[in-house]
């Protein structure tokens, strides 16, 4: 699978990543539902077919299950991105801590400030970023950015220097996202432009546009202002379709 970089992030990942949280609150999401051992067997699965970009979030209740898989994973040539709901820098610094540990990680890759729902979020969670900004400069962490569930949080997201990694929800159908298609492509070619890496979520609407999943798929990865994509798989079996879905693709993208 081809490997594309997140904006100036740096980062390296997998054009196709799977994340944890399907249905994903209060700790526990679709991929934990599966039980431990499954979720760990399907993490290795992903990462033996190629997809190295792991999704996940404090709220999913998913980090231990990661930090099991790199029991016997190359730590090293993943990359993990994880999502905060601190607000505070007292806050933030714990939660740093504690994915560590859960992640069985020395470093993170990329966290994310989870959910934002308000166009101000910058000044609501100004000590949290503060520290997200600490844990940059002392190699602690690669990269931050934001997750959005709102239009003019996504908007102001666009307009910050801090973010340097954006979740998006992007789909054709609109679909669980926070404005039309056009509209949010439109935000999105001026935080690409800017240099921030994007990778996509709710590309099959939360599972309301499996009836044709390539359609839904080729819909993201034709955009040339999102990097990479993030599915929610639970399966063997899902993790092949849809291995076999982007390599199609990328193939046909290369003309071979």
């Amino acid at each position: 699978m081809d490997t594309i970089t997140l904006g100036n992030s740096g980062l390296k990942v997998s054009r196709l990543g799977i994340g944890t949280g399907t249905n994903g609150w209060n700790h526990e999401s679709d991929q934990t539902r599966l039980g431990f051992e499954t979720c760990v067997d399907l993490l290795r699965y992903a990462y033996d077919r190629g997809i190295t970009f792991w999704d996940t979030a404090d709220q999913y209740g998913s980090h231990e299950y990661l930090g099991e898989a790199f029991k016997s994973v190359d730590r090293s040539t993943v990359v993990i991105s994880t999502k905060s709901n601190a607000v505070t820098a007292e806050g933030m610094r714990a939660d740093l801590d504690r994915f560590r540990r859960e992640l069985n990680t020395d470093h993170l890759d990329i966290v994310l400030l989870h959910c934002m729902t308000q166009a101000d979020w910058p000044e609501r969670h100004q000590g949290a970023m503060d520290v997200l900004d600490e844990a940059k400069e002392k190699g602690i962490l690669k990269a931050h950015g934001v997750s959005c569930h709102d239009f003019g949080a996504f908007q102001t997201a666009a307009a910050s220097d801090w973010v340097d990694v954006v979740l998006a929800r992007i789909n054709y159908a609109q679909k669980h996202m926070d404005a039309t298609p056009e509209e949010v492509i439109r935000v999105m070619r001026q935080m690409h432009d800017s240099g921030k890496g994007i990778y996509g979520m709710k590309v099959v609407g939360a599972g309301s546009l499996t009836e044709d999943p390539q359609k839904s798929i080729r819909y993201v990865m034709d955009l040339d202002c999102v990097d990479a994509l993030i599915l929610g798989m639970i399966s063997r079996e899902q993790v092949d379709e849809n291995v076999r879905i982007v390599e199609s693709l990328e193939r046909q993208t290369a003309g071979v």
